[in-house]
């Protein structure tokens, strides 16, 4: 069993910018999909799935939506049979018009951890890779409780678990003993944590749903400075404190690309506002890379070069 990933909606308070970023920029081709009511819908085709991007007010996605990642849009030939199928309730009052006049079931966030999902009818766009972007690598959700989110994704919809593991930032204290006629001697501590994740990947299509679980909730979370470059701690504490603002849910997007210092310095030059300028150590023995999400209207983006096993 398990499924394929029909497309991820971004909800962002400058479309055109951020057209811009994905056509421009990344060499991503632009689309258009239409959407209830007749108007068009940019979208980009990334490997077997697709980004749509929405103004944060849009009726698609109810009014007066926070900006970010607003929903997953699972294929299924017959969207009411999928979700009567998987046991997932159906969100009452919501439209059952999806883009280009298919059919689609909005699920009720309640029974899927608070990850915002849809099953709708294929939107049959052509499978697409870029010279700067091979596909979607993943979907970032900011998680409460990792195996309740296997379970229904795993569990219920069949999808099968890609990985686990824990990432976790350590401080090592050495401490120096220094005589004029003894010479020094070096002694390091034990290592103390200082924030982590616990992350699950979980296979939608050709991409992963990344569920990201605080594993140190108690502890201060650093907030960091625009511009810094991010870390293990930052991760966790932004996770940590997404949860307490928004709850658990859909958090970031993440793309897969050959070269993350090539895409990071062509996005620099071009004046794109970083939060990583480098590729830095990421989950799946990765490189990684943000973009501040002020330069896409409010999504967070990130990059990933690794490889695949």
């Amino acid at each position: 069993m398990g499924h394929s990933l029909a497309y991820v909606a971004l909800a962002t308070r400058d479309v055109a910018a951020a057209s811009l970023f994905f056509d421009r920029y990344l060499g991503v081709a632009r689309t258009h999909c239409r959407a209830p009511g007749g108007r068009e819908v940019p979208v980009f085709a990334l490997g077997s799935s697709a980004l749509a991007l929405f103004d944060p007010g849009d009726p698609f996605l109810g009014s007066n939506q926070r900006t970010g990642v607003h929903h997953i849009a699972i294929g299924a030939a017959d969207p009411d049979a999928a979700a009567r199928d998987h046991g997932l309730p159906a969100s009452p009052g919501k439209a059952s018009a999806g883009l280009n006049d298919t059919k689609q079931v909005v699920i009720d966030p309640a029974a899927t951890g608070g990850v915002r999902t849809r099953f709708c009818e294929p939107l049959n766009l052509a499978k697409s890779e870029g010279h700067w972007i091979e596909r979607i690598d993943h979907i970032g959700v900011a998680s409460a409780d990792n195996q309740s989110m296997i379970d229904v994704f795993s569990g219920r919809l069949g999808c099968q678990v890609e990985s686990r593991q824990t990432d976790m930032e350590v401080r090592i204290v050495i401490e120096s003993f220094t005589s004029d006629k003894y010479g020094v001697v070096y002694h390091s501590r034990p290592p103390v944590p200082v924030g982590g994740l616990r992350v699950a990947f979980v296979s939608v299509g050709d991409c992963e749903l990344e569920f990201l679980q605080s594993f140190d909730p108690g502890h201060p979370h650093e907030r960091g400075r625009t511009g810094q470059a991010g870390n293990t701690k930052g991760d966790q504490g932004a996770i940590a404190r997404y949860i307490e603002k928004r709850g658990p849910g859909l958090h970031h997007i993440a793309l897969k690309t050959r070269d993350i210092d090539a895409m990071l310095a062509r996005l620099d030059a071009a004046g794109c506002q970083l939060i990583d300028r480098v590729g830095r150590p990421g989950s799946r023995r990765a490189l990684i890379g943000f973009v501040h999400p002020a330069a896409l209207g409010g999504v967070l983006l990130h990059f990933v070069q690794r490889e695949d096993l």
